[in-house]
């Protein structure tokens, strides 16, 4: 008899950083190699960093082998077409116990043309903020490319940024071409296109464990940065409870909030794509032909394509992002 798919988790793959911390550990149970914890990617196919199942028949096997035994199955037809074995979305947890640097993503056009990679959008889900946290999106005033080198060369940079207070739920979408850095006292979910290009702006005159300041990629942004003034740089979104709320629509991913305390039936026929489930909040299991899975707060869920109706049972009030290619 054939193996049915069944809800995925994978190993997660941790990323030790200047500016890690340990909430990672402290809030999402995780096993975290060092106080100095900055990413745990929840699932991933960049090259050198490819996830790997943890538990059930497929445990051992990578995100890319599984995909090229499944194909469609697993990531949709649609999907499938445009990728091929390439699984398109990155997911990670970030703890910012400091600054990050500034910095910026090309789009598709110019990802393609400089590293024949996809470039990219992302969004954050903020899961927890220190009192009087802030990052940055964006810039407060309408720029071009000469007045921002002017301002840039001369150590000024800070005065056109754009600064945001966070809290717990918080949604911020950087498309391509934004400038942002997530500041100090934030723990986020990230959901971003597979693509691990990133420019580097200015890193607030920092040294690493050897004493170099880190690399920067002044001169590749300038072509990169959208110099345009926006008014608004939050995502704004409406919830209820025991409903499925939209957040975020746009090619690269179509993210969900769910804040629920009752069971809830899905029904993914019409969906064309796996889908993503984020436990930022509570424990809920996920019931489906053949089985049941458990998912706690800080955990990553693949649900396969062909898995097309799922009952998501709640253990106490719960919260989900779930994320599909629409």
């Amino acid at each position: 008899m054939e193996h049915q798919l069944y809800p995925l988790k994978f190993e997660p793959i941790f990323k030790e950083t200047l500016w890690g911390g340990s909430k990672l550990k402290s809030v999402l149970n995780k096993n975290i190699p060092s106080e100095k914890t900055g990413e745990s990617w929840e699932l991933s196919a960049v090259e050198g960093n490819m996830s790997v199942v943890k538990e059930g028949f497929l445990q051992g096997n990578t995100l890319e082998e599984i995909i090229e035994v499944y194909m469609s199955d697993l990531v949709g037809e649609k999907v499938y077409e445009k990728f091929g074995v390439e699984f398109p979305l990155l997911i990670k947890f970030i703890d910012a116990a400091d600054d990050l640097s500034i910095q910026v993503h090309p789009n598709d056009e110019l990802a393609k043309k400089r590293h024949h990679a996809y470039g990219k959008t992302e969004m954050w889900y903020i899961l927890e903020a220190d009192p009087g946290a802030k990052l940055i999106t964006g810039f407060n005033r309408k720029l071009d490319k000469e007045t921002y080198l002017d301002y840039f060369r001369n150590g000024r940079l800070r005065e056109l940024l754009n600064y945001e207070p966070v809290k717990a739920g918080d949604v911020f979408l950087i498309p391509a071409g934004r400038i942002h850095a997530i500041g100090k006292g934030i723990l986020l979910a990230e959901i971003q296109q597979t693509s691990d290009i990133t420019y580097r702006i200015y890193d607030w005159d920092r040294k690493d464990a050897h004493g170099k300041p880190r690399e920067l990629h002044v001169e590749d942004a300038l072509d990169a940065i959208d110099y345009n003034y926006y008014k608004e740089y939050k995502t704004s979104y409406v919830y209820s409870k025991n409903k499925t709320s939209n957040i975020i629509d746009n090619p690269y991913f179509f993210t969900n909030l769910l804040f629920f305390d009752e069971a809830i039936e899905k029904d993914y026929t019409l969906i064309d794509s796996f889908v993503i489930y984020i436990c930022v909040e509570g424990l809920f299991d996920i019931q489906y032909t053949g089985g049941k899975t458990s998912v706690s707060k800080g955990e990553t869920v693949l649900l396969p394509a062909d898995l097309k109706s799922v009952i998501l049972f709640p253990h106490a009030s719960s919260k989900l992002l779930e994320v599909y290619i629409k």
